[in-house]
């Protein structure tokens, strides 16, 4: 914002210059100058009766009276340039623009201008708690130290800001931050009760610097408060964990968290990609949870695993029995860039072969996607070292003809699946992206298993039975999405699961009968469910007006009063009603209907981009019943990305609190942010704003 220009108002023309100005004589009858800006200037009365203020800095005399206001006296100091005013200066500056804009914010533009008056008074708009309170949500939102408080460079930065600003001290600031923390989670905490629909989690373990481990507990679940469902992602709870911890003592934590927050009766499923004892845990979490009733189908889709997460693990285990090929690219690759010599040769033949610059990567151990890559910057610079190998017959770190035709065809295969691992990062990753990825994966290994390179079969068949083994556990969640994306509904399964199972069509028919009848009865559960008939969203006509009515106006124990009514409850009966008796047959289920409807197919653009939550949004008074199932599965967290070991290591500053800030300071920190980044989807959000497991990151 430009700074407004200064226009400074000089003595008429026509005024002597040899009168002499005579200091202005006390009238009790005279207002007081109220205004900031004369505390840098004097004003004096001339002999022939009027009134001048003279800058106290470079002593230039402009107009004071009644009616020219003080606006021009600010623009002066603004642009006042002598010794005294540059020893001011970004402090006088800023007190201006401050004086200008409270001017402004005060909704009276004449104020100042056509009289005498000043009520700009700028010491008035300083607020000590306020500014206190945005302090500490600062160093909360950004991860700042505690510390940075009592560093001299930043108090001197608030002093100049704002003078009247009492500092904190640490314990103050420390203090502060953990009452947002205790504010900001009763905030979700009321948050989550009020959802209607089911809640996922996530379970990961974090590790201080200090050797302390952390169990990160995360929820995932579709808000619907605003115009548009939102899938949202919020930090739970952040709580040191002994190193000794059973299974059953992390699941039996992880209990006690959820009954804290209330949420633990309307969960989903979880996802304990990176808790230790995984398979464990969700086997105690199940032995608790499925007495109770609680779960969906009962407890057949409570515990998945992400996308990505099977893919790490089928290429990882995988590639341990080829191990010996990767040595020894890893050992060309390092003998070419460790040898100055040798690489000088390199880059030379590269030149001579015109094959333009590209990274010669080395690889991370334990990391398959930069074993990917070293394979991949191998096989495009191979002519380069086939012709090194014949400068350097002697040395026998250079591949031979059939082991270039392994490190070939293995790189096709990392290539597919590093293509696929590249698609999960998206901004909504609801669970209906990647069943169709998975399945052209597992077409692809079948593919594979018979291929004619001896190599490439046998590491396709090693994958194949890995993946098939972690699949199973995801896929039928995975296929449930599926048919909630009204672009695919029951396709997608019968098409891939017939190529899957090839010429074993009574398998491929078997396994697609399954699931829809799993689905029919997760749909049943919901249908009769009593939950489902209190949720104010979930209308149903039951085939009168009357009873129409009813379910519009009153929902279980949500029912609504006449003032509390809205247009589009009254729509949502009048839709079912138009529906059900235009048919002149019996009413039919959500399921019924929705799969004898066509599919929906996106007039243009990428399918990519289709917004399903806002498709069954818009669709939840004809589905009523497949829609709360919609909100329900595919908030299911199949699609994240599970962070590495040593990614999931706090940094050194969380690493020296105590347990309980670390918590604090971590949960708060997300929520602040999320908070954000929802203020900025109106298509301003800050591409630089931290998401996911970023929160994490105050600095060292």
């Amino acid at each position: 914002m430009l700074e407004p220009a200064a226009m400074e108002v000089p003595i008429a023309s026509t005024m002597s210059t040899t009168v002499a100005a005579v200091p202005v004589v006390h009238n009790p009858r005279a207002r007081k100058l109220r205004s900031a800006v004369w505390q840098d200037f004097t004003k004096e009365r001339r002999a022939d009766g009027n009134c001048v203020a003279i800058c106290n800095h470079c002593k230039k005399q402009l107009t004071a009276t009644s009616r020219s206001g003080t606006t021009h006296l600010r623009n002066h100091l603004a642009i006042c340039t002598t010794t005294s005013t540059r020893r001011a200066g970004k402090r006088r500056k800023l007190i201006v623009r401050r004086i200008l804009n409270n001017k402004s914010s005060t909704g009276r533009p004449g104020d100042g201008h056509a009289s005498g008056d000043d009520h700009d008074n700028d010491n008035a708009h300083f607020d000590q708690e306020l500014s206190r309170q945005d302090l500490a949500r600062m160093i909360v939102q950004h991860g700042y130290r505690f510390s940075m408080v009592d560093d001299l460079g930043f108090q001197k930065f608030v002093k100049n800001l704002q003078p009247q600003f009492s500092m904190m001290s640490y314990d103050i600031v420390r203090a502060d931050s953990m009452a947002i923390y205790a504010s900001e989670r009763l905030k979700l905490q009321d948050v989550l009760l009020k959802t209607p629909c089911r809640i996922s989690i996530s379970v990961d373990m974090w590790r201080s610097s200090t050797q302390m481990d952390y169990l990160c507990l995360t929820c995932h679940y579709i808000d619907h408060a605003s115009d548009e469902w939102k899938l949202r992602k919020k930090i739970l709870n952040f709580v040191h964990v002994d190193e000794h911890f059973t299974a059953n003592q992390i699941a039996n934590l992880i209990l006690e968290k959820l009954q804290e927050w209330g949420i633990d009766r309307k969960l989903a499923a979880v996802v304990l990609d990176n808790c230790t004892s995984g398979d464990s845990v969700a086997t105690e979490l199940v032995r608790v949870l499925q007495p109770r009733r609680l779960l969906l189908l009962n407890g057949n889709l409570f515990h998945v695993r992400s996308c990505a997460h099977i893919l790490n693990l089928t290429v990882e285990e995988s590639l341990e029995e080829t191990s010996d090929i990767i040595n020894r690219v890893r050992e060309m690759i390092q003998n070419v860039k460790f040898s100055q010599e040798r690489l000088q040769k390199f880059l030379g033949t590269a030149k001579l072969l015109q094959i333009d610059q590209k990274m010669l990567v080395l690889d991370s151990p334990n990391n398959w996607p930069s074993t990917y890559l070293m394979f991949d910057s191998a096989c495009y610079y191979h002519d380069v070292l086939l012709r090194l190998a014949e400068q350097e017959s002697h040395y026998a770190a250079f591949l031979t003809p059939k082991e270039w035709a392994d490190v070939k065809a293995l790189t096709e295969i990392l290539d597919a699946l590093n293509n696929t691992m590249e698609k999960f990062p998206v901004e909504n990753p609801t669970a209906n992206l990647y069943f169709n990825d998975m399945c052209e994966i597992h077409v692809l290994l079948n593919t594979w298993r018979n291929s004619p390179s001896p190599v490439v079969a046998q590491m396709a068949g090693r994958m194949l039975k890995k993946f098939e083994g972690y699949w199973d556990l995801t896929r039928q969640v995975m296929a449930f999405a599926s048919i909630l994306d009204p672009r695919y509904k029951m396709k997608s399964i019968e098409y891939f699961f017939q190529l899957i199972y090839g010429n074993d069509q009574f398998t491929a028919k078997a396994t697609i009968e399954a699931i829809k009848q799993n689905f029919t009865s997760l749909c049943n559960d919901y249908e009769h469910s009593a939950d489902s008939l209190k949720n104010p969203s979930v209308l149903f006509y039951t085939g009168n007006s009357s009873s129409c009515m009813s379910s519009v106006y009153s929902n279980g124990n949500d029912s609504k009063t006449f003032s509390r009514i809205t247009l589009s409850d009254a729509r949502r009966g009048l839709d079912q009603y138009i529906q059900e008796s235009s048919s002149g047959q019996s009413l039919k289920s959500d399921l019924d209907m929705y799969l004898e409807e066509a599919v929906y197919r996106q007039k243009e653009g990428n399918q990519d981009n289709f917004d399903i939550l806002g498709w069954w949004k818009s669709f939840a008074a004809k589905y009523p019943v497949l829609s709360q199932m919609g909100r329900d599965i595919l908030a299911i967290p199949v699609s994240i990305i599970p962070l590495d070991s040593e990614a999931r290591v706090l940094n050194e500053y969380f690493s020296t609190m105590d347990p309980s800030t670390v918590e604090g300071l971590v949960c708060a920190q997300d929520w602040l942010r999320a908070d954000t980044e929802v203020a900025n989807t109106d298509g301003h959000a800050d591409d630089k704003a931290p998401r996911g497991d970023e929160m994490i990151v105050a600095p060292n």
